[in-house]
């Protein structure tokens, strides 16, 4: 129930936002969505939040608003999210309404991050009309497996996947280039640009030897590259392609998730891409650290070869990992190419 007397038009603009906020992608921020409405509750603009480095749902709307040069003199912005009050890859998004001319503000959840909160009373402090709790509890849903990675203080965890019916990653002679499509690559290489460090084992590094670097369609390097991790304690070849010549590479020295998300979170990672193999993959998952997988599942049959998870030390049906479509970032599945995607998220 709304903490504060909301009417149903309000709670319908801010299902709104929520459904905007729902079309961005996990990762290193919350999912955040945001609606501009006039003095007659008539919708303006509607904007979300893209990924890390990206403009925030709040920007996004007041820079759609100044391109369509909207009179913001007698406006409302309804935030399923309190609007942030630091400075990050972008500034804060408080100053910005402030600075914009807004006068009223409503949001559902409170940002309870100690780095970014405090935009409600900053609002207040510069004299706008600043309302929350409007389907709270929704808000909270949307972003609560990132809301534990952050007081766990830890990066989110995204697992990815492409395998084949048969959940295989190689074939009986180790050949997987490739198990899916181009489509597929093309659009694993977009997640993979969103991560602030994709991660694999030494097993993976010394059998694939993968560069593990964002690319374009083309075959280019994206503009924000990813940390590179390898994760495992044997050495990593001087020449391995994920050394790279940019001074993006890491080798962290443990077998155990925990140490190895520790080690990453103190050096400024707040996403990361988990890309192989069996072994890493189990690892994490046995220990219930991933909060998403992007599975692609590509038609094929092989009936041998390398598995997509070692043992996860499961007896019994009971006892099953279990997860659910996650209809955010896109939907909760797309077809690309012959391959699908399907975006996953652990069940509660």
């Amino acid at each position: 129930m709304d903490p504060q007397p909301f009417g149903d038009a309000e709670r319908s603009l801010m299902r709104t936002a929520l459904h905007a906020a729902a079309r961005g992608p996990r990762g290193a921020n919350p999912l955040v969505g945001a609606v501009l409405v006039d003095a007659t509750g008539r919708i303006l603009h509607v904007g979300h939040h893209r990924g890390a480095g990206t403009a925030h749902a709040e920007v996004d709307v007041l820079e759609r608003a100044a391109s369509a040069g909207t009179d913001l003199r007698d406006t409302t912005m309804y935030v399923t999210l309190e609007p942030c009050n630091h400075w990050g890859r972008t500034g804060p998004c408080a100053e910005a309404i402030v600075a914009a001319g807004v006068p009223r503000v409503v949001f559902g959840a409170p940002d309870r991050t100690t780095a970014a909160s405090g935009g409600s009373a900053a609002m207040r402090a510069a004299g706008l009309d600043v309302r929350s709790g409007l389907l709270a509890d929704e808000a909270e849903q949307l972003n609560e497996r990132w809301g534990e990675t952050m007081r766990a203080q830890r990066p989110f965890v995204t697992l990815k996947v492409a395998q084949t019916l048969d959940s295989r990653i190689a074939a009986a002679d180790g050949t997987s280039q490739w198990i899916t499509s181009s489509s597929a690559r093309e659009h694993g290489h977009d997640v993979r640009a969103r991560a602030d460090a994709v991660l694999v084992g030494t097993g993976t590094v010394l059998a694939d030897d993968p560069r593990l670097t964002a690319r374009t369609g083309d075959g280019g390097a994206v503009a924000r590259q990813p940390l590179r991790v390898v994760m495992g304690l044997r050495p990593v070849p001087d020449r391995a392609a994920v050394r790279g010549t940019d001074g993006r590479f890491r080798h962290v020295t443990t077998h155990d998730p925990h140490s190895a998300l520790a080690e990453l979170y103190d050096a400024g990672v707040r996403h990361v891409l988990i890309e192989g193999g069996a072994t890493t993959a189990a690892a994490f998952l046995r220990v219930g650290l991933v909060d998403e997988i992007a599975l692609y599942q590509a038609p094929l049959l092989l009936g041998a070869g390398r598995a997509a998870f070692q043992d996860l030390r499961i007896g019994t049906l009971a006892g099953a990992s279990r997860w659910q479509l996650d209809p955010t970032g896109g939907g909760p599945v797309q077809q690309l190419g012959p391959d699908l995607w399907i975006h996953l998220r652990p069940t509660a």
